[in-house]
Parts: C-alpha cells; sequence; structure tokens
C-alpha cells in the first residue's frame, strides 16, 4: 500500500508522461465529455454556450468570415464554432481526434445542410489541401502541448495559411498560474460517474513547477479490475514567451485580447487571445 501510495503522489517531470488522450477515446468517458460539450451552461469540454454564440458572432465579423473566407478550426469538438462559421457562409475544416464529437458533428452539419470538412486526424499529422484565412485553436488547447509539439503546431500553421491569414488562440496567462494552488483529493464513486460505470476512487493531484509556470492535473482512477492514470498538463504564458515562440515558427502576433471574444487584453485575468499573421 505504502508504494502505491507512492506511486500515486509522484510527480513527474513536465511533460514526461502523456494519456489525456483517454478523454476523447476512452468509450465511457467520451461519452461524458460530449455531455459536456453540450451542457450550455459549464466551462468544461466547451466554454458556456452563451460565450461561444458572442465570440462566434464577433470572429465572423472581426475576420469577415461571412465573405466565404476558409477557416480551419483546430480541436472542433462537436463543431460549436465550426457550425456557426458556416452559417455565416465560410468555407469550414474542423480537425479532431476525438471520433465519437466528429460523429455527432457530421450528423449536425447534415441536419442544417451545412458544407463542412470534418477531419478526425491528429493536429500534428493534418497537411490540409487549401489554405486557410483564419485558423483557429479555441478553449487553450496550445497550452496542453509541450515546447516542441508548440513549435511543430506554430509551423504547421504557417504553412498552412494563405498571405494575409491569421491565426487566432488563447492560453493560460501567468496571473491565472498564480491563482492556481497545489492540492490533493480522493473522491469515492460507489455508483460510478465521469470515469466508469464501474465503483472506483480517483486520487486528483493539482501539481505546479513553479520553474517552467506548468500545472499537472494527475487523475488516478482504482476500480477493482484496473488502475489508470491520465495526466493533464497546460503551460502558462507570459507575453513575452508566446511571443518568442510564434516568431520562431514565422509568425507574428500583432493584437493582444482578453479571450477570444474580442475582450480587451487585461494582465490580472486568468487567460488572454492573441491574432498573429505570417512574417514576410
Amino acid at each position: 500500500m505504502f508504494n502505491q501510495l507512492e506511486k500515486i503522489l509522484s510527480r513527474p517531470k513536465p511533460f514526461e508522461v502523456y494519456s489525456t488522450d483517454v478523454l476523447w477515446t476512452d468509450e465511457h468517458t467520451a461519452k461524458q465529455m460530449m455531455k459536456h460539450h453540450l451542457d450550455p451552461d459549464v466551462d468544461i469540454s466547451s466554454r458556456r454556450h452563451s460565450f461561444i454564440e458572442n465570440s462566434a458572432n464577433w470572429m465572423i465579423e472581426r475576420f469577415k468570415l461571412h465573405s466565404g473566407k476558409h477557416v480551419i478550426d483546430f480541436g472542433c469538438g462537436p463543431g460549436l464554432y465550426t457550425q456557426r462559421f458556416a452559417r455565416s457562409g465560410a468555407q469550414v475544416t474542423g480537425v479532431d481526434f476525438s471520433s465519437n464529437s466528429l460523429d455527432y458533428a457530421r450528423k449536425q452539419a447534415e441536419k442544417e445542410d451545412l458544407s463542412i470538412d470534418y477531419i478526425l486526424q491528429s493536429y500534428f499529422e493534418f497537411e490540409g489541401n487549401q489554405k486557410a484565412d483564419l485558423i483557429t485553436m479555441i478553449f487553450c488547447d496550445f497550452t496542453a502541448m509541450n515546447l516542441a509539439q508548440r513549435s511543430l503546431m506554430l509551423k504547421k500553421f504557417a504553412t498552412l495559411l494563405k498571405p494575409g491569414g491569421q491565426v487566432l488562440l488563447d492560453v493560460w496567462s501567468l496571473a491565472g498560474y498564480a491563482h492556481r494552488e497545489e492540492s490533493t483529493s480522493i473522491t469515492h464513486s460507489p455508483d460510478g460517474g465521469f470515469w466508469s460505470t464501474e465503483p472506483y476512487f480517483e486520487f486528483m493531484n493539482i501539481l505546479k513547477y513553479d520553474e517552467e509556470k506548468v500545472v499537472l492535473n494527475k487523475a488516478v482512477i482504482i476500480e477493482a479490475e484496473r488502475t489508470r492514470e491520465v495526466y493533464i498538463w497546460h503551460q502558462y504564458f507570459s507575453k513575452e514567451q508566446l511571443r518568442k515562440e510564434f516568431e520562431a515558427a514565422g509568425l507574428r502576433i500583432h493584437t493582444w485580447l482578453g479571450n477570444v471574444g474580442g475582450a480587451e487584453y487585461d494582465e490580472t485575468l486568468d487567460e488572454f487571445a492573441v491574432i498573429a499573421e505570417k512574417m514576410e
């Protein structure tokens, strides 16, 4: 028992272990994630639907998507943004590695007779046959990647953009990092829950890495017949660090925002967003 608890409470190096895909590839957990996506009143898998509606409208106007612009939405999920973009008249591509999410998105697009190209693929493998006017990556997906992955992703963005094309994404801020606290909790779900239909214990460790400004949500789920570990990482950014990473990939940040809905930048907020363009 002592050795088991030591393993449960162990602190890996930043981004040393990955297992986030279980959230979307495990049949039961994927259904729970979808339920959160479609719940209009929670900020879990997606933001609240009122925010999505307002931010999508802002993007449509800000980037003139209604004029037939081509948008690639990385991490499109069940299509909460892509559907709104397509309704405005944009040409839309959605990329996600969750088959559960894309099955739902395709059905919704078919119901509304919306022409949306949904691609079931890893971000890092996507190539694309058509250049984009706008690339979006929303709900701080970018922060879940390590430095090498972020570099690869940004270079891919630069390759996929048309001349004059732009990138919009949001990240967690240093203020957000300061607001996080380390903690350990144990939850018993005798009737099953988010992780399983079977009874389980969840050990949740929130770990902070001050030098790297990284936070790990480490969940250990113990059932009668199996034990699983889920590592959810997030990088927190200063403006200087984000600018440096973008410029190294050939992208120039020209606008700083409070969020992807066009709010004014505020360094005290837990997140911020940027608009960038390909450097000449």
